[in-house]
């Protein structure tokens, strides 16, 4: 089975920290707050809505991937899934925290 992709890059709200989240200006879609990084379990394949779940995905690492950046590693809260997200660290928009992934990255050492 292949992945698909289905873009949707709208603005939310997180139910973290309750910060507005902007679409990303281009590229891709934001499926986590560049505040906090929390994220929802929403989706299977990216974009589809398709899990049932709904948990909050918690960050709980960073990983440097070789081709597509720094990315931010979640566990759901609810169901345990794990799953990756490339940050968005230079987005016009609304910038990933920078302090926010070197936080990650610190705690993700201990």
């Amino acid at each position: 089975m292949s992945r698909k992709f289905t873009v949707i890059n709208e603005s939310f709200t997180c139910e973290q920290c309750g910060a507005h989240v902007e679409p990303l200006a281009q590229g891709s879609c934001r499926n986590h707050c560049p505040v906090c990084f929390y994220s929802k379990h929403l989706d299977i394949n990216p974009g589809d809505r398709a899990a049932n779940c709904g948990g909050l995905l918690v960050p709980i690492g960073i990983e440097d991937h070789k081709k597509k950046g720094y990315m931010v590693i979640h566990r759901c809260q609810t169901c345990g899934h794990v799953g990756k997200n490339k940050l968005a660290l230079d987005d016009p928009n609304q910038a990933d925290s920078f302090e926010r992934m070197l936080e990650i990255m610190k705690n993700q050492n201990k």
